[in-house]
């Protein structure tokens, strides 16, 4: 079970989370089952074909997952999916 790591402003949709636990072998698995569990956070995070949005960007041990494998990018037990949707504003 990996670990995924949900930055402040998300943090209203996971009770005040920092960090969930979430099955999968993949980046794929993994956010599958974190939204499965938290659809309020799927909700944000996705577009309406459920996948990702482009404006969040996913990260396994601080590696973009885009310059690995994408969605195929296997997730460990010691690893941890980091979540980080771009802000925009001035």
């Amino acid at each position: 079970m990996g670990k995924v790591r949900i930055p402040p402003v998300l943090r209203d949709t996971v009770d005040g989370a920092r960090e969930l636990a979430a099955s999968g072998s993949t980046v794929s698995e993994v956010l599958a089952d974190l939204f499965s569990n938290r659809p309020q956070l799927g909700d944000r995070l996705t577009n309406d074909d459920g996948a990702i949005s482009t404006f969040v960007n996913v990260y396994v041990n601080d590696k973009d997952i885009r310059l690995l494998d994408g969605g195929d990018t296997p997730v460990g037990e010691q690893d941890v999916v980091i979540l980080l949707p771009a802000m925009a504003g001035g």
